[in-house]
């Protein structure tokens, strides 16, 4: 009756990978319960999410081919819109968001064109903003409810919400990734994703895990260039900037669980030094109080069931 902070099933969200070169869903060994999915088994696992209580599907997608102008991305029939459109099929109501960035695209594996000289790179991020609304607005004629650009690019949010409107998508919402840090809790995604950068890092357009007040103000721009949403990413090294974000903005926010987050805990389970159930339970409840109204997680399934007292796999 006293308890302060509540979560439920229609809190998450929840990620899949689909990809364009697999027949049959396949296991990513570094992330133990999550898979590559084809289209067809990407509706199939938004339906059963569906059925137990989760009402959001976060899209990755993995194209057959890659370039230097990251075609795939945008392309009518590229692997993320054809899973759009096969879930909009299976379950009409589930809430679709695609995550727009150009990393999985890229032949080089950045998030944007790149220079690369010497092993040097530079992302031209100016130059990288029409290509990311482009996929955007793809997204959104797909059938997308949302779109999540996960790049970093500054003013990407101002560009994709001026080509959303110009292109009749008024109501497709803005979930942005506004203070995303280069974290080393990513590699099990990169693996996932197949979108480890072939060189260099993201530290030149990703945030530096020092800066506090700088999330802020990336969050503020965000905001000012129209966002509808924010997303804190990583979760649990970063809970004080969820809760800053929050309690300055308060905007609906989201916070994501990262795949390095999940593979530990998984790790630590498969090892018996935790108790599943509880430490993932615990770990959702810091997201909810340090104020994230969404959790992106790999382990929503899991945490519906065990929300509705079902405890089997």
């Amino acid at each position: 009756m006293v308890r302060e902070t509540r979560l439920a099933a229609t809190d998450l969200i929840y990620p899949l990978f689909v990809s364009e070169r697999i027949t049959s869903r396949t296991p990513v060994e570094s992330m133990p319960g999550v898979a590559q999915l084809t289209v067809e088994d990407a509706a199939d696992e938004a339906a059963l999410a569906w059925g137990e209580g989760i009402r959001s599907v976060l899209l990755f997608g993995i194209p057959s081919e890659k370039d230097e102008l990251a075609s795939q991305a945008y392309a009518e029939k590229g692997i993320v819109q054809q899973a759009v459109r096969a879930i909009k099929r299976a379950v009409p109501e589930m809430i679709v968001i695609t995550d727009v960035c150009l990393c999985e695209y890229m032949s080089h594996g950045h998030c944007g064109i790149a220079r690369i000289e010497a092993g040097c790179v530079e992302v031209l991020n100016d130059e990288s903003l029409e290509l990311l609304a482009r996929t955007a607005v793809s997204h959104a004629a797909a059938g997308a409810d949302i779109v999540a650009p996960s790049d970093m690019m500054d003013g990407r949010v101002a560009a994709i919400r001026r080509a959303l409107d110009v292109g009749g998508f008024q109501n497709t919402a803005i979930l942005s990734y506004a203070a995303k840090f280069a974290s080393a809790f990513y590699g099990p995604f990169r693996d996932a994703a197949d979108s480890a950068p072939q060189a260099g890092d993201r530290r030149s357009y990703q945030m530096d895990p020092a800066n506090a007040l700088e999330a802020l103000r990336e969050v503020a721009l965000d905001l000012e260039e129209s966002a509808d949403m924010v997303m804190v990413k990583p979760g649990l090294p970063y809970l004080d900037i969820l809760w800053r974000v929050k309690e300055r903005f308060e905007m609906p926010t989201a916070v994501y669980h990262v795949s390095g987050e999940y593979a530990m805990l998984k790790a630590a389970v498969a090892n018996g030094w935790l108790d599943e159930r509880a430490a993932t339970m615990e770990t959702m409840l810091s997201f909810k109080r340090a104020g994230a109204d969404m959790i992106v997680t790999y382990a929503a399934r899991d945490v519906a069931r065990w929300l509705s007292g079902h405890s089997g796999k």
